[in-house]
């Protein structure tokens, strides 16, 4: 980070707590031009945020402050100081409800506690759609304060012609325009004077001891509760099971009683158009990242949008008049363009990557491909939890290890640039009709750092990435 960065925050963070920075990790980039630092000083510890776009600072904290006088799970405001376009907040640490859902899914499935833990959070998004919406200043809602026709018309445009036009998905524009119009018309008719989160998500959701907190809400606005519903149980990342997604959908429902100003069966009737356009805003991403900007691996996740829009199509009787549109989903399930992109129970790949981890005292490995190249990761730069006496005899397989090890910024920021620099390979190689790559972790003993590094790759490609992943402990097998 730059020296004015630093001082910066350090000024900030001095003026909260009087104390001075010990340690300074910037955490990953997401989608945002934010910034994102774990900060420590001799006691105290934060998160410092920098962001240029002042209007929404200003949508985050107002809506902070005000989730945070309701008791609801939200990020403490500590200090800010706009005029830098610097604040400071809550650290909650470094697990997501994604992260969580990819450790302990088991071949697809999902098990009791991972359900148990998706009816928290949607229990949780209750009390911020309706408790929270009590009293909330819309006025700094960024950038509208409702998701009005003007936001829908966004999204919708951002599909047709990012997705639809991009994937050479034919279809009449002016017809299409007319079923956009009756869709946009019945939402509209529906009851949006609830906080519409927008983006709610799982990478949106922190664990904390088990219990849910909620970030990077300053997108919200004025709106509707299916929408956040449908975005959650329709993360295409996160391919909830069908017959889990209708029981989390019931759940949220019977919830409701709670809250006797809302109509449920309202609620029902109108849930799936909303699924709809959820899922239309997340495709228009998809192909403006995958299509045009040319990033790979958001195309891999077409095919979850894909079975989703199939099910729907099967499935869901909708009463308002979208022949067109509909029209347009059956051609999307046939476009030629898509054909590559196969079922996710049948996708496949001629690209291998394979993942090692080693010990240095016995050298880096060999390539079994006879490409040679490929990267060599040194995890020596890391903590290294073999120098405790408790996790002498574990391995960077062991949740231990895990968990002293996921809350280092230094470790996340290192496997951050580790993964950028793999994703930017894969994508060029698959381009080029490449086979193979070989990526490598090391470290001393081979059995902490390097595992669990060559681990989280290994999941990190799974998820984001359609290639075959091999993976190889060389000190441990």
């Amino acid at each position: 980070m730059t020296q004015t960065r630093l001082k910066l925050l350090n000024d900030l963070f001095h003026r909260w707590c009087g104390e001075s920075i010990v340690s300074i990790n910037k955490l990953p980039a997401s989608g945002s031009p934010r910034e994102y630092y774990r900060i420590k000083g001799k006691e105290s510890r934060a998160i410092g945020a920098i962001n240029l776009d002042r209007e929404e600072n200003n949508a985050f904290i107002e809506f902070s402050r005000h989730f945070y006088s309701k008791g609801l799970a939200v990020p403490k405001i500590y200090l800010v100081d706009l005029d830098n376009h610097t604040y400071l907040q809550e650290d909650l640490g470094n697990v997501t409800l994604f992260d969580y859902l990819f450790r302990v899914r088991n071949n697809g499935n999902f098990p009791d506690e991972l359900i148990s833990v998706y009816k928290e959070v949607l229990t949780e998004l209750q009390k911020f759609q309706i408790t929270g919406a009590e009293g909330l200043n819309y006025s700094v809602c960024y950038p509208r304060s409702s998701f009005d026709r003007q936001s829908m018309l966004w999204d919708l445009s951002y599909f047709k012609y990012y997705f639809l036009k991009l994937a050479d998905v034919p279809f009449n524009e002016q017809q299409l325009e007319n079923d956009y119009n009756t869709l946009i018309e019945y939402l509209q008719a529906q009851d949006t004077e609830y906080f519409l989160y927008r983006d709610f998500q799982s990478r949106n959701v922190m664990l904390r001891d088990g219990k849910p907190y909620f970030i990077d809400y300053q997108g919200g606005r004025k709106g509707a509760l299916q929408y956040d519903v449908a975005s959650l149980l329709y993360d295409s990342k996160a391919d909830i099971p069908r017959e889990v997604r209708e029981e989390l959908l019931e759940h949220y429902i019977d919830g409701l009683a709670s809250y006797p100003s809302v109509d449920a069966e309202k609620f029902r009737e109108s849930y799936y158009a909303y699924v709809l356009i959820r899922i239309m805003q997340a495709m228009g991403a998809f192909g403006f990242r995958g299509f045009y900007e040319k990033r790979i691996h958001f195309l891999q996740s077409i095919p979850y949008a894909l079975n989703d829009l199939r099910w729907i199509l099967e499935n869901v009787k909708f009463t308002i008049k979208i022949p067109t549109l509909l029209k347009v989903f059956r051609n999307l399930l046939i476009a030629p363009k898509l054909k590559r992109f196969k079922d996710k129970e049948g996708r496949s790949s001629t690209m291998i990557v394979s993942i090692n981890s080693f010990s240095y005292k016995d050298g880096i490995p060999d390539d079994p491909s006879g490409h040679g190249g490929g990267y060599v990761f040194d995890c020596r730069v890391i903590p290294n939890p073999g120098k405790l006496e408790q996790y002498r005899s574990l391995t960077g397989k062991d949740e231990e290890v895990k968990t002293f090890l996921d809350p280092q910024g230094d470790v996340n920021e290192f496997l951050s640039n580790a993964f950028s620099m793999v994703d930017m390979t894969v994508d060029r190689y698959e381009e080029k009709s490449y086979t193979h790559l070989m990526v490598s972790f090391g470290c001393t003993g081979g059995t902490h750092r390097s595992v669990y590094c060559a681990e989280r790759l290994a999941q990190h490609l799974r998820e984001s990435q359609n290639v075959q992943v091999t993976l190889w402990h060389r000190e441990l097998d």
